[in-house]
């Protein structure tokens, strides 16, 4: 008798597991059958051609969803997509496809040492070749563009916006001198005085590849304002993604540091303000609080362009998703889902 009870629970149990399964429907998030990157797991190289030369550039797709495809612009310029690892705990969940992407000159892409290739018109130009290579187009094109990567989206958009469905610019301003200024009037000053004083005197001698001088922003000014973290508690994909940076590169467009803009960097006077009215695509700007940026004006890029949103990281440094990562995450798929 007990036996017999034991064989039908067991017998039930399986019918339920059975039922169960009958009923979960099938996701084809991962299904790459048709991809032409099946045999990769995803990974796919691009010929980028350009004035001085055709290189490769590294990208990998993540997801599967025809309306919905998203292609990281890291920052920089020279650095990796590395540091958008956080994207893998959130929008696979979500059924978001998207794209990492080594612009020219970074990480797993090509390293070429001709300087005439580091200019902004020359980005915009191979972005456009990345899309036209994944097949991306305004049904479901978004740019997820960070820092350096939020001026190249939005110079993309003001040149290819027939192209996009939507712009997130993340943790960018738009103007590189509003920029400096931030840092040198309020940032800058919430530095130790001492502290300070020694930054402004490398400045003034120019030394600013002095490896003092570096220490002194990364140790006092880094942890303030481009991730609110102790350094040696710095997630793994954000210490790769620094790690791995392309310093020449990023010594000619960007200047030494996140410590505002120097030199004869060629972003120092870039300045899209008055463009923005253009952009009629849907926009989603980020801004942290204790961002590099000033999170104002980032705000004001939203009410600048036609259609604009502003999302707020109130615990958020320049690195927001990773120092207030649910509410940046949260934000960037609720207005991915809203397109």
């Amino acid at each position: 008798m007990n036996f017999n009870i034991i064989a039908l629970t067991g017998l039930l149990l399986l019918s339920g597991c059975k039922s169960s399964s009958e009923k979960t429907p099938k996701s084809n998030y991962l299904d790459y059958s048709n991809s032409d990157t099946r045999f990769t797991g995803g990974s796919k190289l691009i010929p980028i051609t350009t004035p001085y030369g055709t290189f490769k550039v590294w990208t990998k797709r993540v997801g599967n969803n025809p309306t919905l495809k998203v292609l990281l612009l890291h920052g920089g310029p020279g650095a990796s997509s590395e540091y958008f690892e956080a994207a893998d705990s959130y929008f696979p969940g979500a059924g978001i496809e998207y794209y990492y992407y080594d612009q020219l000159g970074s990480t797993r892409s090509d390293k070429p040492t001709d300087e005439r290739l580091w200019d902004v018109p020359r980005f915009v130009e191979e972005v456009e070749q990345v899309r036209i290579a994944l097949g991306l187009d305004s049904t479901n094109f978004v740019i997820l563009g960070h820092s350096w990567g939020g001026i190249l989206g939005m110079e993309y958009a003001l040149k290819y916006q027939q192209h996009l469905k939507g712009l997130i610019i993340s943790n960018m301003m738009a103007s590189i001198p509003e920029y400096v200024k931030y840092a040198n009037e309020v940032l800058g000053p919430k530095l130790p005085q001492d502290v300070l004083q020694k930054i402004r005197a490398f400045e003034e001698k120019k030394e600013y590849t002095n490896p003092e001088y570096l220490a002194l922003i990364q140790e006092h000014y880094y942890p303030e304002h481009v991730l609110r973290m102790k350094p040696s508690e710095w997630p793994d994909p954000v210490n790769r993604g620094f790690a791995h940076i392309n310093y020449p590169l990023y010594l000619k467009m960007q200047g030494p540091s996140e410590f505002g803009v120097v030199g004869d960097a060629v972003l120092k006077n870039w300045d899209r303000t008055a463009d923005l009215p253009k952009i009629k695509v849907p926009v989603l700007a980020i801004g942290g609080h204790h961002d590099t940026m000033d999170p104002e004006a980032m705000k004001r890029i939203s009410q600048s362009v036609q259609q604009g949103k502003y999302l707020y990281c109130a615990n958020g440094s320049h690195m927001s998703m990773y120092d207030d990562q649910e509410t940046y995450f949260k934000g960037v798929i609720d207005f991915l889902k809203g397109l």
